[in-house]
């Protein structure tokens, strides 16, 4: 895997090779070195509403396989944990719903709502008794509005990540955003997944393949912002109408911001329009196939379809049209890889500078 290598000067380096997306042993090691080693999204709040609530899922079905279990304690606390009992590793909790405890029907193996053991029948005689391991596995969690995430391993502090967010995005009411399931919507797209995120972490290809998109934004003007574990895309507008109002102390006071589009490490987007936001996930399916969620949640429904954030449904073809295409153009022979452009593709060095660093 050390001939994965990004020249870190964007001037001199080349991207990856056709190869990377090709070979199946390269996608099965990110699953370990970068989809385990990263965040990951889990939905928002309202998946468990109540104290005393639970809900199973399983994390990237078909790739990662991780049976987790979002609770909600009687202190109004969210955890996640692995749904696997401890005991025989069958799965604790089986259904969405009220429960006190999480107790195994296999052999009744009992656990906290926080996922700490509490008791198992016909242990008495077993010695050195439970021990920590008998817990639960907890994922730490963090929440950014009503939006959940869970940490699989590594040693990113993503309440950090959202911090430096909040630089540009902090005086927005996010608790009072709304998921909109009618707005939402899955899209399969015939792709390697890291494709997928080459193409939406540069707005070079905006004039080229979005021409209402390119209508509702000044190009000449749009800016890249790279921070440590994500980057941020800065669309503005040339008119005055579509864009956010910006507080007077915020970064960009004055200017004419009509979208922010957020990418965090490996897999996460989140796009702030002034109607809201679309929460943007890849999930990687397999080396020719990828699934993408739009979840739309909105706060200013008088905006929505206005703007950079309008024809989402439109916008998001024409990228499946033109990430299929590259993706079919990287079984050539004939082609290796290709240079960065310095002023329009940062975004995309540093993504593939971090895989290179996740899989040496």
């Amino acid at each position: 895997m050390n001939r994965y290598h990004i020249n870190p000067e964007i001037t001199q380096a080349e991207t990856l090779p056709a190869s990377f997306y090709r070979d199946q042993a390269t996608f099965d090691l990110i699953r370990e070195k970068v989809f385990y080693q990263s965040w990951q999204w889990l939905g928002d709040e309202n998946l468990v509403q109540l104290p005393k609530h639970t809900h199973p899922f399983v994390l990237m079905d078909g790739f990662l396989t991780e049976p987790m279990v979002l609770t909600k304690d009687e202190k109004g606390d969210i955890h996640c944990l692995s749904n696997v009992c401890t005991h025989r590793g069958n799965l604790v909790s089986q259904n969405p719903g009220s429960q006190r405890k999480l107790v195994c029907m296999y052999h009744g193996r009992k656990f906290g709502l926080d996922g700490k053991f509490e008791s198992m029948p016909e242990f008495k005689e077993a010695k050195d008794f439970p021990r920590a391991c008998e817990d639960l596995h907890r994922f730490e969690t963090a929440q950014w509005g009503p939006m959940l995430f869970a940490q699989l391993g590594g040693e990113v502090d993503f309440r950090q990540v959202i911090e430096e967010m909040n630089q540009y995005v902090g005086f927005l009411p996010l608790d009072e955003f709304v998921f909109n399931a009618v707005q939402s919507k899955d899209y399969l797209v015939n792709a390697h997944w890291a494709l997928y995120c080459d193409n939406y972490l540069e707005g070079f290809h905006i004039p080229f393949v979005h021409s209402d998109l390119n209508e509702a934004l000044d190009y000449g003007s749009y800016e890249t912002v790279l921070h440590d574990y994500f980057n941020v895309q800065v669309g503005y507008s040339e008119g005055a109408e579509d864009i956010f109002d910006l507080p007077k102390d915020h970064i960009h006071a004055g200017k004419r911001v009509a979208a922010y589009y957020f990418w965090v490490f490996p897999n996460m987007m989140f796009n702030f329009y002034p109607w809201g936001l679309s929460v943007n996930v890849v999930r990687p399916i397999s080396l020719n196939q990828t699934k993408v969620s739009f979840l739309s949640y909105i706060y200013d429904e008088s905006k929505l379809h206005k703007g950079a954030g309008a024809l989402l449904d439109k916008v998001e073809r024409e990228d499946e049209f033109v990430v299929e295409g590259v993706h079919k153009g990287l079984q050539s022979k004939y082609y290796q890889s290709g240079r960065f452009s310095p002023s329009r593709e940062q975004g995309v060095h540093q993504f593939h500078q971090m895989l290179a660093k996740y899989l040496s």
